[in-house]
């Protein structure tokens, strides 16, 4: 089930984000990046009071982060994305405390899940993960290198 998620509404739930840094907006992103990597899941996040010259959206893989122009909450930005929804707004899961939010979401038919739980889903999801592989350390031995060059026509030059 996607997700359309209330970002500065989320932001300060996760630890380590507040809505002070310069880069919040972009820290959200890349922690919902690797949660959708890991869940499979598509995310719409909202961010209001885009700042001028900032595009109006922009994805990263399973995520679609949309910048409102300032003078137009997030709230008003999800509410019409729910209308334009319609039938499918029920297919979605909306993630805010805003009570607004909620109750124009449950309107819509859409589930509901509080900032605070998405919170906790997504540090559970991300510390669930096998943590990425390094760069593998074994180095072929000078036999290997040798038969890898012969395999592909390679002459090695005697020093």
């Amino acid at each position: 089930m996607p997700l359309i998620i209330d970002g500065h509404n989320l932001i300060p739930k996760i630890p380590g984000l507040t809505l002070q840094a310069i880069d919040d907006e972009t820290q959200l992103e890349e922690l919902l990046g690797e949660y959708c990597r890991l869940s499979r899941r598509q995310v719409e996040v909202f961010f209001d009071n885009a700042p001028p010259g900032v595009p109006r959206a922009r994805s990263f893989g399973r995520v679609t982060a949309r910048f409102v122009r300032a003078g137009v909450p997030a709230d008003q930005a999800i509410r019409e994305k729910l209308v334009r929804l319609g039938k499918a707004a029920r297919n979605w899961t909306v993630v805010s405390s805003d009570h607004q939010i909620q109750a124009a979401a449950r309107a819509a038919r859409a589930t509901v899940l509080s900032a605070e739980a998405f919170a906790q889903e997504l540090q559970k999801t991300l510390e669930a993960s096998p943590p990425k592989p390094d760069a593998p350390e074994d180095k072929l031995s000078p036999e290997e290198l040798e038969s890898w060059l012969k395999l592909f026509g390679v002459e090695q030059k005697d020093d």
